[in-house]
């Protein structure tokens, strides 16, 4: 599904995030993989966990730092010319605003969940347009959780900038429509990466779906990016600014 497009990945941190699985599913349908991380000190981690895919290389970049992004775009334009998708993996909250319930959030702890999680999906976006990045029918591609809709005690803060971010996804598909660039979120569901060990009882959340999603089990990373890669495709060129869910159905459950 995308040979010959160039796919920038942005925030893969190690095998078992969901970038990885995305970075998967791209590589095996013929993409050339680009990545970005954050912190110079984990280069050789990161371009050790890259080279399973030939070709790919690595750029740090603090996606916070408007800079960092202009700076990050020209060298990747420089080098390889406009790119065909773009697949936001990011997203960060204080472990304080995980453990302790959400009324007790301080100020500081919601702007950085929000900047980092959502704001920088527009940052990134804005930066591709200015800097003509992308290609016609190029495709930008998030990552949220059911938590944006519903309440699941211990995701707190992230649950208010996934929301955010399904709006951005919305209002970025109608100012990009018009360059042919299409925006789409993927609300996946629960997976055992890095990130979730901050969340407070996360297994037991694993425990609910698997028992009464109706495909009854959890979804794999690689699932996922199977949904991305499709949402990258030319195959996906009628869909812009949706939520599509890779849960196994458990989000279409009333109880």
């Amino acid at each position: 599904m995308l040979k010959g497009k160039k796919i920038l990945i942005m925030g893969i941190r190690n095998k078992w995030s969901i970038a990885y699985g995305v970075a998967q599913s791209a590589y095996e349908n013929g993409a050339q993989l680009l990545f970005t991380f954050m912190g110079e000190d984990n280069r050789a981690k990161i371009e050790e966990l890259i080279s399973d895919f030939s070709g790919a290389k690595a750029f740090e970049c603090d996606v916070s730092n408007e800079e960092r992004v202009e700076k990050l775009y020209s060298q990747i334009k420089e080098e390889y010319g406009k790119i065909d998708g773009i697949v936001h993996c990011i997203a960060h909250a204080n472990t304080e605003d995980l453990k302790n319930d959400f009324i007790d959030t301080s100020k500081e702890g919601f702007l950085h969940a929000n900047e980092v999680s959502a704001y920088s999906l527009v940052l990134i976006s804005r930066k591709a347009k200015e800097q003509e990045l992308l290609n016609d029918n190029a495709s930008i591609v998030c990552l949220t959780y059911h938590g944006s809709t519903k309440v699941f005690p211990g995701y707190n803060v992230m649950g208010v900038a996934k929301s955010a971010l399904e709006a951005s996804v919305r209002y970025l598909a109608y100012n990009l429509g018009e360059l042919n660039v299409r925006v789409n979120a993927v609300s996946a569901g629960p997976i055992k990466t890095l990130s979730a060990k901050g969340i407070k009882n996360f297994n037991s959340i694993l425990d609910v779906v698997e028992n009464n999603a109706p495909l009854k089990r959890n979804v794999t990373t690689k699932e996922v990016g199977n949904v991305i890669s499709f949402l990258c495709s030319d195959m996906a060129s009628a869909i812009t600014g949706q939520v599509v869910y890779a849960d196994n159905g458990y989000s279409i459950m009333g109880i």
